[in-house]
């Protein structure tokens, strides 16, 4: 049976259906110009297939609850920033059904936004759910991680309204310390989340390979691809922050071109 499955299976690679380990996707060089070549194909994917409303309508919901919880509680307003931040570290998740609707563009099949939902049905939905578990496990510890830099630097004391938290983390020492940590570990955790996701996705997507295999399909695609990746994560950074800025509604925008671009980047980056 093990033999029948493959000489890479691993253990979390036999539990999704019809995710074998199968023989590793291969992977090829590529240069900043593939990068931006994906960022403008996603684009183009985008105007095919716009998405924004729909963005729009859910993340707007959860930031504003999120949002009034943190403000009406002492508590959880050291996080507020770590709670916004770290919506990246999911991200690929949120844009798996962007993933489909460039692939059906792309396979020449009708793509309406509806068809987004169509990869609840993908015959690799064990394996793509065990991904979006480990991501949202490294979300939960990076929350962990910013609680206790927050507390190793404040002692423990929460700010008793959003004026004082503000003069904390900008006007004095602990807050400037707090801002560089901080950054220090969000940047950590943002390069394992890209390392290990940013072909995974939309390779789990794509074709029948368990959940490691795209793991470790992603992680020789960083190694082989160090600069440019590093330029794909800088793109992401920044469009996300450009996106946040006017009180978050570029969002609806950004995150669906870079879903596409994502999945724009992994055909240049995995061979057929």
């Amino acid at each position: 049976m093990a033999a029948a499955r493959g000489a890479g299976a691993t253990t979390l690679d036999r539990i999704a259906p019809r995710a074998e380990a199968a023989r590793e996707p291969r992977i090829r060089r590529i240069d900043a110009d593939d990068v931006l070549s994906a960022l403008r194909e996603g684009w183009g994917d985008f105007l095919a297939h716009p998405t924004q409303l729909v963005f729009l309508a859910l993340i707007y919901p959860v930031i504003g609850l999120v949002a009034a919880q943190v403000a009406s509680d002492g508590e959880l307003m050291p996080m507020m920033w770590p709670l916004i931040s770290g919506f990246a570290l999911v991200g690929p998740v949120a844009a798996l059904g962007i993933y489909e609707l460039s692939r059906r563009r792309e396979a020449g099949l009708p793509a309406r936004w509806t068809d987004a939902f169509g990869v609840l049905r993908s015959p690799n939905l064990g394996a793509i759910v065990i991904l979006g578990v480990m991501l949202l496990a490294i979300f939960v510890a990076w929350l962990f991680t910013a609680q206790a830099i927050f507390d190793g630097i404040f002692g423990g004391a929460r700010p008793a309204s959003v004026e004082e938290f503000t003069r904390q983390v900008f006007h004095t020492e602990e807050g400037r310390r707090l801002m560089l940590l901080g950054n220090i570990a969000g940047l950590l955790f943002a390069v394992l989340v890209l390392a290990v996701s940013v072909i995974s996705f939309p390779l789990l997507l794509d074709r029948p390979v368990g959940p490691m295999t795209a793991i470790r399909s992603s992680l020789r695609a960083v190694a082989m691809n160090p600069f440019p990746m590093a330029l794909w994560g800088m793109i992401v950074a920044g469009l996300l922050f450009l996106g946040s800025l006017p009180l978050f509604v570029g969002l609806a925008l950004v995150l669906p071109v870079l879903g596409h671009a994502t999945w724009r980047l992994y055909r240049k980056v995995v061979l057929a």
